[in-house]
């Protein structure tokens, strides 16, 4: 791989793909492909074998894919179960087809059990059932990591998939009918500042425990990936630290300057207890996460205020 490589990242308007866009432009990288969806629909097979020989892109970096927290997966199954697997089938068919050099596919932790020992270890997958609020979008991951490592036995190629575990940052979602738990916090926490310092009602008990990873480390090490050489088709990407969903609320709360009551909805589910990763393999390699939870809390709020009056909605 050197700075005139052709590279296509799927995905690049969404958290993960943006940062990675711009930490690749950063490093030099200068034959950067990128599409939007409205110029290449993902989900047509046709139309992406067409990019493939038009284009060919020597590396890909898959960052694709249809997200969302407890309530949008509950609500849009299919649409969570169908999108994602026509979306990394496609890219992955044609890359293989294609001949490309490596390919890196983006899942997330929610690939394992629900009630898989902690921390999560990524030969615990496929080894018990799946957290059912989130198990289409778990599903579609889980088919895209089997299919790289497919790949990797059948052909000898260089795919290979990176487990973030929750992420956050610049450009997340923030629309609260489908984020993630900390950007709705984050929106709900500053709404609620605005409005007088109301109450906060959040989901659940407060009482499972996350972790979270910032966005520009999960660019580093999908960059890392690229760069060198790994050995293996699956590698967890975290911090190794977790917290209860009750910490990060009064984390998040104190980060905004919030000063009224959290109140707790324990009839919302809570969804999966614990979701630690053991992120040892990649560490091995050579590669760890930087960025502290209050700095990525502090770099993540003041780009919300920056951009808050034209945050994305969800679209179904």
């Amino acid at each position: 791989m050197n700075k005139s490589s052709k590279i296509f990242i799927a995905g690049h308007r969404g958290m993960v793909g943006s940062a990675v866009h711009q930490l690749l432009i950063n490093k030099g990288y200068n034959n950067i492909v990128c599409r939007t969806s409205n110029e290449l629909d993902l989900r047509n097979q046709e139309a992406v074998d067409t990019f493939f020989k038009l284009e060919k892109p020597q590396f890909i970096i898959d960052a694709a894919a249809r997200v969302g927290g407890i309530l949008a997966n509950n609500n849009y199954p299919y649409q969570f179960l169908m999108d994602n697997l026509q979306m990394q089938n496609n890219l992955i068919h044609s890359s293989l087809k294609h001949d490309v050099e490596k390919f890196i596919f983006l899942g997330s932790s929610c690939i394992y059990p629900k009630l898989a020992p902690q921390p999560l270890r990524e030969e615990y997958l496929l080894t018990s059932a799946l957290e059912p609020t989130n198990e289409w979008y778990a599903l579609a991951k889980i088919a895209g990591v089997k299919a790289c490592e497919a790949v990797r036995k059948e052909y000898n190629r260089n795919f290979l998939s990176l487990m973030p575990t929750n992420s956050y940052g610049p450009n997340d979602n923030f629309d609260l009918k489908s984020s993630h738990v900390l950007p709705a916090m984050i929106r709900k926490f500053h709404e609620a500042k605005l409005n007088n310092n109301a109450a906060v009602t959040l989901w659940g008990s407060g009482a499972p425990m996350r972790e979270f990873i910032y966005v520009e480390d999960i660019a580093n090490a999908v960059v890392f990936a690229f760069e060198n050489d790994l050995k293996d088709h699956l590698y967890n990407l975290g911090t190794g630290k977790d917290l209860t969903i009750r910490e990060l609320a009064m984390q998040i709360q104190k980060t905004i300057g919030h000063q009224g009551e959290i109140i707790w909805d324990s009839s919302k589910p809570d969804g999966t207890p614990r979701k630690l990763m053991d992120i040892s393999k990649l560490a091995e390699a050579g590669w760890t996460a930087k960025t502290s939870l209050q700095d990525g809390l502090n770099y993540t709020y003041q780009w919300f205020l920056k951009n808050v009056d034209g945050l994305r909605e969800m679209k179904l």
